[in-house]
């Protein structure tokens, strides 16, 4: 099978595609024949060792994919050759094949191609955990969302309409906001050229952000501290823009406010049913329409590292996927 490597830490132009020998299949796993895998953030960071998980060299990176079950392993049910399905993976997306967990891998339905199941499980799993479990949207609240044209963020948009939210985008560009006008955004600032915090007091007159969704950090960050209600909760995704924020706790105080870590990923070790189970209402939310995944740019896998780059350089709306050509 084809697959893009990563044989030595460091810049991703270092990757390569090679030949690599069919992987074994286990008991509780599936083959999946690879039609498409989402292109994330943390792909950047994992090669360069800078992520959380730093799996063993040499490794291939890729998080997520959607294809067809060629293969079943020993003890697993509820799964037939030729189901079409998505998958998490800890490692091995960028390939031809994946070998997967059973417990990983989801039905996807006729609603989505498998370039929209590719780049679905993390964006929206991310913001759904986020928005549901760490933050406790509520219906009515306001929800400030940041880099809201991005893989993550137009997910939080979404989501944060499907849970009865008024939703503030903040996007580098008046494209990118017409984006999450299209995905729902009630109201629009372009943080390239507004003062996001004095425009959010405009908007909201005497009231404040009740939820801050970040995956930026730096001003953005700073602009939800400054903003939030009392105690309101400022989601800590990531840190797209290159700067982690430095936390003046007396804010903390007087605001009665929470800063809230949500690392999404970490919920598929230590609650894999809560996992499953939100997969099963964001899947339910494409079925009747509230979520309608943005796949804006797809590129063949020898082009795995022009993808990288494209999303760390922030140049990518919605989902950017490599596909196979099956």
């Amino acid at each position: 099978m084809r697959a893009i490597l990563c044989r030595t830490l460091g810049d991703p132009s270092l990757l390569t595609l090679e030949e690599l020998p069919e992987l074994a299949l286990g008991p509780g796993q599936l083959r999946i024949a690879t039609h498409a895998a989402g292109v994330n953030f943390a792909d950047s960071l994992i090669v360069v060792g800078k992520y959380q998980e730093k799996p063993p060299l040499p490794f291939v990176p890729g998080f997520e994919i959607a294809g067809i079950v060629t293969e079943i392993g020993a003890g697993v049910a509820g799964f037939s050759v030729g189901d079409r399905v998505m998958a998490l993976t800890a490692a091995g997306g960028y390939a031809d094949e994946a070998v997967v967990g059973a417990d990983s891998v989801f039905r996807i339905p006729d609603a989505l191609s498998f370039e929209q199941a590719a780049g679905f499980p993390i964006a929206y799993g991310t913001s759904h955990g986020a928005l549901d479990w760490r933050a406790h949207l509520q219906p009515g609240e306001v929800l400030l969302v940041h880099g809201a044209a991005g893989g993550v963020g137009l997910t939080a948009v979404e989501i944060g309409k499907a849970m009865g939210a008024t939703v503030i985008a903040t996007a580098s560009s008046p494209a990118k906001l017409e984006i999450a006008r299209s995905r729902g955004a009630d109201h629009l600032i372009d943080s390239s050229a507004e003062d996001v915090q004095a425009r959010i007091k405009v908007l909201l007159g005497e009231r404040r952000v009740d939820v801050a969704y970040d995956p930026v950090g730096g001003d953005a960050f700073e602009a939800s501290l400054r903003t939030i209600a009392w105690e309101g909760r400022i989601l800590v995704i990531g840190f797209a823009g290159g700067t982690v924020p430095q936390i003046p706790a007396n804010i903390l105080l007087v605001k009665n406010c929470s800063v809230i870590g949500f690392y999404w990923s970490s919920y598929r070790t230590r609650r894999p049913a809560q996992l499953r189970q939100s997969f099963e209402t964001l899947l339910g939310w494409v079925a009747d329409g509230r979520l309608r995944p943005l796949v804006s740019e797809t590129l063949p896998l020898d082009r795995a590292v022009e993808a990288i780059g494209r999303i760390t350089a922030r140049k990518v709306t919605g989902k950017l996927v490599l596909t196979m050509g099956r």
